[in-house]
């Protein structure tokens, strides 16, 4: 059987298509937005400020996004990657959600998948998997946000504690993944060192951004935090693994 090309001619430009009409949706909205805010007496001066000011704030989600793109490019090619983080897809859902298929799947993520049974399966998983969100708060999400303000109104203390609880077994998911392979040795750690190491580089940036002051690094705390991660991570494996 011919080997599957994860980064076919066909493939970019069926994820090309999708990510334009995305594109364009967010001009149209954008112009009517513009439209509205100047029947609204807005000055365009103050328009072309938050545009600039919102632009300005995207680079700092792009640039994780952009590492999530290069590091799932390397085991599924660029299309889908580019695809799922472009439009629908969330940087601490999609890797999982790939990772998690391949161990299932037997296969290793440092190669290219050449399987058009496996790279399917894995395209599976994280279109459908992400979909219940999406019908999660469009069927659900008004009656969940009255219940947690109604509980909130009862018991403000109660309240924050099931909000507190919601977001601890969000991460815990993730924390399971991290600490799944440290009976196997030195190698299993790895995950958990590369993770301390960025929750230090998050704090330093906490620290410059309470302390210091340093807002602009609030946007841009993550990127570091990662970027900075994944840089040591590779002088930790090559130490031990």
């Amino acid at each position: 059987m011919r080997d599957f090309n994860s980064n076919s001619v066909f493939l970019f430009i069926a994820a090309g298509i999708i990510v334009v009409f995305v594109i364009a949706q967010s001009v149209f909205f954008l112009r009517k937005a513009w439209i509205r805010a100047r029947e609204l007496g807005i000055e365009a001066s103050v328009l072309r400020r938050v545009v600039r000011g919102s632009a300005a704030f995207t680079v700092a989600p792009a640039i994780a996004i952009i590492l999530g793109v290069i590091t799932l490019s390397k085991f599924l090619g660029l299309p889908l990657p580019w695809l799922r983080l472009s439009v629908l897809g969330a940087l601490t859902y999609e890797l999982p959600a790939a990772t998690s298929t391949a161990a299932t799947l037997g296969v290793s993520i440092s190669e290219g998948v050449t399987d058009p049974r496996v790279y399917s399966t894995i395209a599976w998983v994280m279109t459908l998997g992400i979909l219940s969100g999406l019908i999660i708060v469009t069927l659900f999400l008004k009656k969940i946000q009255g219940g947690i303000q109604s509980l909130k109104k009862r018991d403000t203390k109660w309240g924050e504690i099931v909000l507190t609880a919601l977001f601890m077994g969000m991460i815990s998911a993730f924390l399971g993944m991290i600490f799944a392979d440290v009976t196997i040795g030195l190698k299993g750690w790895i995950p958990v060192f590369v993770m301390l190491i960025s929750s230090l580089i998050m704090l330093i940036c906490g620290f410059f951004v309470r302390v210091l002051k340093v807002k602009w690094m609030e946007d841009y705390a993550l990127p570091i935090s990662m970027l900075g991660a994944m840089a040591l991570s590779i002088p930790i494996t090559r130490l031990l693994g």
